[in-house]
């Protein structure tokens, strides 16, 4: 890990803070934006349908579901016939299982209909479908295309407004603001650091600022300046302890 900034150079910019946020984070979670990745998953489409069902439950909860559903509709046909009543059944455990159920029916159709039963590679293209909005999109077009996108959840919308990247609420406007001031080629690997930093270090109830890797430029921290430490020496705010374990695409 680099050196903290001295008081002198501590950047005062939201284009400072961003390169030192992608080159704190990079160690503490390493790999591609596929490896960062916590859904379960061996296509595009079976990402799209995890992600739906993600909304508003864990990751672990979506990937205890998913084989069996991926088991019973293997293609985007077979998803866009599934018996409404027997596609509830088998996410009832994700929470919001009629609703989920329908925008996976409805993705699966349209996804066969306009498509030939390919997942689009395309914003604008992906946003169309039912039940699928623009954070969405960018899990399947960062982690599934490897295409540069920038998820927002409330992870990485809260972590930007405390790292002063933006002042925005609005998750669009959250997206055009970090994307302005980090390379394309590390939106979607970057939106999946935060939402690992954001569950293990800087939670919504309690900012473990002590253990947090950005703590020295970041605005707000509640942990005071420290002098860096000297080369070859650990960060003084030090390592998050689980930062590491990260759960692998299978």
């Amino acid at each position: 890990m680099s050196a903290a900034p001295t008081r002198a150079s501590r950047p005062h910019s939201p284009g400072g803070r961003a390169r030192l946020v992608v080159e704190r984070l990079a160690p503490e979670y390493p790999g591609s934006a596929r490896e960062l990745c916590a859904l379960a998953h061996e296509s595009p489409l079976q990402l799209l349908a995890a992600t739906i069902l993600s909304a508003q439950t864990t990751d672990e909860r979506v990937n205890a579901v998913t084989p069996q559903l991926f088991r019973r509709y293997p293609a985007a046909a077979d998803l866009a016939a599934a018996a409404p009543a027997d596609l509830e059944e088998l996410i009832r455990s994700t929470g919001f299982f009629r609703a989920k159920a329908a925008s996976l029916i409805g993705m699966a159709q349209a996804v066969v209909e306009r498509y030939g039963g390919e997942v689009p590679p395309r914003m604008e293209d992906l946003v169309s479908l039912p039940g699928v909005g623009r954070k969405t999109a960018n899990v399947v077009l960062s982690v599934a295309f490897d295409i540069p996108g920038f998820p927002v959840d409330t992870h990485v919308g809260r972590l930007s407004r405390r790292l002063g990247l933006t002042t925005e609420e609005d998750p669009a406007k959250v997206e055009r603001d970090v994307c302005g001031l980090v390379p394309r080629r590390q939106w979607g690997a970057l939106s999946l650091r935060l939402i690992l930093h954001g569950r293990r270090v800087c939670a919504a109830r309690r900012q473990r600022c002590e253990e947090c890797v950005l703590a020295d430029f970041c605005p707000s921290s509640t942990v005071p300046w420290r002098s860096p430490p000297a080369r070859g020496a650990i960060s003084a705010v030090g390592r998050a302890p689980t930062g590491r374990a990260v759960a692998k695409r299978r």
